[in-house]
């Protein structure tokens, strides 16, 4: 046992392992008969509640990078990052309403699915492998180490490959079910995650409290964050000035200010939470108004997620510069950590439970979207043709078991340099280069008849080669005197645009030379989407969410603008 676990922190987890497996072996054998098809396999096709495909979006969603990452810009930035998550609520309403009625009435089950529905084999093969390797090089590594270094922190830090192991075979445990255990093992998940998560922020603001005499209160403790940090809870980023430091240029390379609301932020959620296999997926399963109020309702939950991921990291930041924080360890990424310190015995089981639940629900969702695509878009159409229900089903977990273990074996001396630029930056800087010719691709396929297949390998391909001009060569294309410095540690420095700005900036040219390529073909492309209005109108319980939810939002930027 050591220090910073008690034999109570070891039972509440020990507890909440217990439910999680007993519970997901539970739906495992009701759904036994049911799992030996495919798609109930992979989709839990037509079994997934509005609650359930709610839930496990959310579970999916955050994980490591969120709680450590996010905590971390949240003692760098301020309330600033929050914007990832409340726009993200904005993003999930345009995919309920506009992007997955697309799908579900083409009768879509998988990305690669819709490339060649929508434009053609090759376009699709190239796709398939290149999120193949995304998902398992960049998201499940980055998701497995940062989680495995978290917890090992939390747990005397002399355990990493072990917890590591240990995150694997839960997250194996779950996933080999398929996506009815994936999905509903997550309502578990989520529901630990945001019970730990705010208990934790609570105690951070009490925490507070206490020290700057206010009393063990955590609105109290809220308000002199707002007191003793004005400058982060601030929704806007102030472009610097001659006279900005570096610290102010930093700040606005991370997010732009209002550039970040013109640009990469709209591209970044649109892209993920609409064109991405592991997102979609648990929507693909149900009829369009049960996809469509699960949508919506984990919209609902995004808007919690600052309290949970982003404000223990103010309230690190506040008491570190009054001097009652040690030093941080690893930096603004150890905030998370750092305030997890300040909890009672007990609670930090809790919030250990509530941080496995977020990398195992990620790791689980994860392999789950590698395996069905695998399986659905490769292998069965291109190795095995005849392959029937059983085998795909078969196949799929054999994916699942190789995509983890390659996943452990890359991340078990840390070979990939994850832990030299942290998980976040390492996720974004990997996916961000490809996101806007992705979605360019996508979008324009979904909602412009005359959209081509060329048109579409050209745009991925440009918008790659553009993302990587304008991040890596920026002085080249713009001059110095139009960006902004940024100092490194080694004395050394660059001339860069921030990375929204950049992803904009491709997204609009890629958009532009697909337009012209298409109109060089039929005014509408023979695999050209059907759509009709009727199949965008929402039913008035729907209308009342969406509603309630963008009053919401408003609220919130009106107050801290």
């Amino acid at each position: 046992m050591n220090q910073n676990l008690a034999l109570a922190d070891y039972a509440v987890f020990i507890i909440y392992f217990i439910v999680v497996s007993v519970y997901g072996y539970t739906v495992y054998r009701k759904r036994k008969q049911d799992e030996q098809d495919a798609k109930a396999y992979f989709l839990a096709e037509g079994n997934l509640t509005w609650w359930a495909i709610g839930a496990s979006l959310i579970a999916s969603n955050i994980s490591a990078e969120q709680f450590i990452g996010m905590s971390g810009e949240g003692f760098f930035l301020g309330i600033a990052v929050a914007a990832y998550e409340w726009l993200a609520a904005v993003a999930l309403i345009i995919v309920a309403v506009w992007f997955i009625p697309v799908y579900l009435k083409n009768k879509i089950y998988t990305m690669p699915q819709f490339l060649k529905t929508r434009y053609n084999e090759s376009t699709a093969l190239i796709m398939a492998v290149f999120w193949l390797f995304l998902y398992v090089f960049v998201n499940l590594t980055s998701i497995l180490y940062l989680g495995a270094v978290a917890i090992n922190g939390l747990a005397g830090g002399e355990y990493l490959h072990v917890i590591m192991v240990g995150l694997a075979v839960f997250a194996l445990f779950i996933s080999l079910g398929g996506m009815k255990v994936v999905a509903y093992t997550d309502v578990i998940q989520v529901a630990v995650l945001i019970i730990g998560g705010l208990v934790t922020s609570y105690i951070a603001l009490t925490t507070v409290g206490q020290y700057f005499g206010v009393g063990e209160n955590a609105i109290a403790g809220f308000k002199v964050l707002m007191r003793e940090a004005p400058e982060h809870f601030k929704m806007i980023i102030p472009k610097p000035t001659a006279t900005s430091s570096q610290l102010d240029i930093d700040k606005y390379l991370t997010f732009p200010g209002l550039m970040s609301y013109l640009a990469g932020i709209w591209i970044i959620n649109l892209n993920y939470w609409g064109c991405n296999q592991y997102i979609t997926q648990r929507a693909l399963g149900a009829d369009l108004q049960t996809a469509r109020t699960g949508i919506l309702f984990a919209g609902i939950l995004k808007l919690l997620m600052p309290l949970i991921v982003m404000l223990p990291g103010i309230a690190a930041y506040v008491l570190y510069q009054n001097g009652h924080l040690p030093q941080l360890v690893g930096g603004k990424d150890g905030a998370y950590s750092a305030v997890l310190t300040f909890l009672p015995t007990g609670l930090k089981g809790l919030s250990v439970a509530a941080l496995t639940a977020a990398i195992v629900a990620s790791l689980a969702g994860k392999v789950n979207s590698i395996s069905t695509i695998y399986t659905l878009d490769i292998h069965k159409k291109y190795i095995q043709k005849e392959a029937g229900e059983k085998q795909q089903v078969n196949i799929g977990r054999i994916a699942v078991f190789a995509a983890m273990l390659l996943a452990v074996l890359f991340t078990w001396n840390d070979i990939l340099g994850i832990g030299g630029v942290g998980g976040f930056t390492y996720i974004q800087k990997y996916t961000g280069f490809i996101s806007p010719g992705v979605f360019a691709m996508f979008v324009l396929g979904m909602f412009w008849k005359r959209t081509t297949g060329t048109a579409a390998i050209v745009g991925v391909i440009l918008g790659f080669v553009l993302s990587v001009l304008f991040n890596e060569y920026a002085p080249m294309l713009f001059g110095n005197e139009t960006l902004l410095y940024t100092a490194y540690p080694n004395g050394k420095g660059a001339y860069e645009i921030p990375f929204h700005i950049c992803m904009g900036l491709s997204f609009l040219f890629t958009t532009l030379t697909m337009v012209a390529i298409s109109f060089a073909g039929p005014k509408v492309n023979p695999k050209a989407f059907e759509i009709d209005s009727e199949m965008f109108k929402v039913k008035p319980q729907t209308t009342v969410l969406i509603v309630i939810t963008l009053l919401v939002i408003i609220a919130l930027y009106v107050k801290f603008w």
